[in-house]
């Protein structure tokens, strides 16, 4: 291997000058240019002395060289980077470089964004025995963010990869918040290594989306000319809420020796009790706090939205106090 950890490199296609933080491979090294770690190929990158020593020399002749304003050159105009081919998560593996056949130590995960806009984003990692795996956090556009490690025997005890991405710059026409689930079967998996090897890729991806939703039209519900107000029952003592809390040490002290699905149950009820409130209350909004999890909570809340006639819409979407662990209602009457 020509290059070692630790090595000052030149990135010949952007002529950037990065630091050599992993060997990858005998073909490949994991690359940190100004924070930002990725994969390069070894035949992609070279020493930076040539370069130094050719800037040296360049900069003492441009002191002894006189410059006439004539021989200023224009500036030119800046291209903009046009749209690309959308978000992708993208597993580039890691070679035990010992052995000569292809032994995968372990893969890197990346979240790839080619489009021209920033994403709020949570990635989330469901495992079979329940120990899941979150990350939280924004994505640049043209940009890379490295995930997290992953085996790939690691691969078979996950039941799905989960993404919730929302919009930087706040955009009414689009959609607020795309929830992207992605299951890998091992079929699936082995396929695209075959075929990265086949192409001699240093990596595969899978696609999560082209382009950012734009918001469905909303149904038109004319407001009625009378608006029966519902009466509260008699001896009822509880008061409408603007926000509830749905995790279960904010309702009951002791959940010790109860099965999830009781805990679930517990949850539904005081769900359905407070919106019920809400609307007897005729409140225009309500926020549902029910964390992210597995995310069986916030479906079963979401499925018992969809159908009621006073819920005009309901958005799952980043919220600066409860991350993505929370649902917004809105009311019609």
């Amino acid at each position: 291997m020509k290059y070692s950890v630790g090595d000052k490199v030149l990135l010949l296609h952007s002529n950037e000058t990065g630091e050599v933080v992993e060997i990858m491979n005998e073909e490949m090294v994991l690359v940190n240019v100004e924070g930002i770690e990725f994969p390069v190929f070894t035949d992609q990158i070279d020493f930076p002395y040539f370069k130094m020593f050719s800037e040296a020399s360049a900069e003492k002749k441009k002191e002894k060289a006189k410059v006439y304003i004539d021989n200023i050159p224009k500036e030119k105009k800046q291209e903009t980077l046009k749209d690309g081919k959308g978000v992708q998560l993208m597993f580039f593996p890691v070679y035990d470089t010992s052995l000569y056949e292809d032994d995968i130590l372990h893969f890197k995960l990346y979240l790839a964004n080619q489009n021209p806009e920033a994403y709020h984003f949570q990635y989330n990692v469901l495992y079979k025995d329940g120990d899941d795996f979150s990350v939280t956090n924004t994505i640049q556009k043209h940009l890379d963010f490295y995930l997290h490690n992953i085996s790939q025997e690691e691969l078979n005890d996950i039941t799905k990869f989960q993404f919730i991405f929302s919009l930087t710059a706040i955009d009414s026409e689009r959609v607020a918040s795309l929830e992207v689930p992605l299951k890998i079967k091992p079929k699936v998996l082995f396929h695209k290594i075959d075929e990265m090897h086949l192409q001699n890729s240093p990596s595969f991806s899978f696609s999560l989306f082209d382009h950012y939703p734009e918001k469905k039209p909303e149904p038109y519900f004319p407001v009625p000319e009378k608006i029966k107000h519902v009466k509260p029952l008699k001896g009822k003592t509880e008061t409408a809420r603007s926000v509830i809390d749905l995790h279960i040490e904010k309702i009951i002290d002791n959940k010790a020796g109860m099965s999830n699905f009781e805990i679930l149950q517990i949850q539904l009820n005081y769900f359905e009790k407070y919106y019920r409130l809400a609307v007897d209350a005729m409140q225009p909004k309500l926020i549902v706090i029910h964390g992210v999890g597995s995310g069986k909570l916030r479906e079963e809340v979401h499925l018992r939205l969809k159908n009621r006639k006073e819920v005009k819409s309901y958005t799952n979407q980043y919220h600066a106090n409860f991350g993505f662990g929370a649902t917004e209602i809105y009311f019609q009457y």
